[in-house]
């Protein structure tokens, strides 16, 4: 009989052991978003900061500035009250789904599309921003629309970015440089290593308005829908989120954000997004 105790408590011990390690690992991704932001009065977001208006760091502040930013804020306060607190972590096109699903930030707004691949793994809050996928150009370049990327051209992309599917659909001939983000792509172009830059006309603008020598041409070839993304599981975050992208359209600071932003942006129109 004694044997068989000794046998047998050497697994229920493993199992005990193993317990509080896999409701820890639970707990980082799968915890109750609203409910830990409540306790804790933060919300953490991951955001751009290499996205000239949406999101992009001061060198000379060390603070991440743009139109996403000032929205994470803005429904924090919705969320939490006056008191409460945004706290931003930076991400990259490429990192936004890897730190969501691990947990390391609540939700993502960074200038992230509502596709149907996305919403397999993720969800997402209403739209917020409407985009659509342009080119970036040098002024006089021959290149004027999406279509004048044929064979021999070369156009700029960044990774993690669904603009890389979507000029290889629209313009199959040309060849695609994919890049880690977009201070690289636009250096990358400058430099002429491409002929083009792609993604987003909103992104687009913010790299014209930093360079006037790069203009945006061709009007837009997608309809980008930008949304807040997060875990899947956390449906009375995403119904808090949604209740205040709402509120501050009614209240008039959605409108203040966007012409802050984008109001003295050259050839961009406040039309386009709504």
């Amino acid at each position: 009989m004694a044997k068989l105790w000794k046998h047998m408590l050497l697994p229920l011990l493993l199992v005990l052991l193993m317990m509080p390690l896999s409701s820890c690992g639970k707990s980082v991704a799968d915890r109750d978003i609203l409910t830990t932001a409540k306790t804790t009065n933060t919300i953490v977001w991951g955001v751009k900061a290499d996205t000239r208006l949406f999101g992009l760091m001061d060198i000379k502040t060390g603070k991440i500035e743009g139109f996403d930013v000032d929205m994470a804020k803005a429904i924090t306060k919705q969320i939490l009250g006056s008191k409460g607190k945004a706290q931003l972590v930076q991400v990259t096109s490429d990192t936004r789904v890897p730190m969501i699903k691990g947990g390391n930030v609540d939700a993502v707004i960074a200038t992230m599309t509502i596709t149907p691949e996305r919403q397999k793994i993720l969800d997402f809050s209403d739209v917020y921003f409407n985009a659509g996928q342009s080119i970036l150009v040098k002024k006089g370049s021959p290149i004027k629309s999406v279509k004048d990327l044929k064979k021999g051209t070369k156009v700029i992309g960044v990774q993690g970015s669904n603009s890389v599917d979507n000029v290889k659909k629209a313009a199959p001939d040309t060849t695609v440089l994919q890049l880690s983000d977009y201070a690289q792509a636009f250096t990358a172009l400058k430099s002429g290593q491409g002929d083009a830059l792609t993604t987003d006309n909103g992104i687009l603008y913010g790299m014209s308005e930093q360079d006037p020598n790069y203009i945006v041409t061709g009007g837009t070839f997608t309809k980008e829908p930008y949304g807040i993304a997060i875990n899947k599981g956390q449906k009375p975050f995403v119904q808090a989120v949604n209740k205040a992208i709402k509120q501050l359209k009614q209240n008039g600071t959605y409108a203040k954000l966007i012409k802050k932003w984008f109001g003295d942006v050259p050839g961009f129109s406040l039309k386009e997004v709504e």
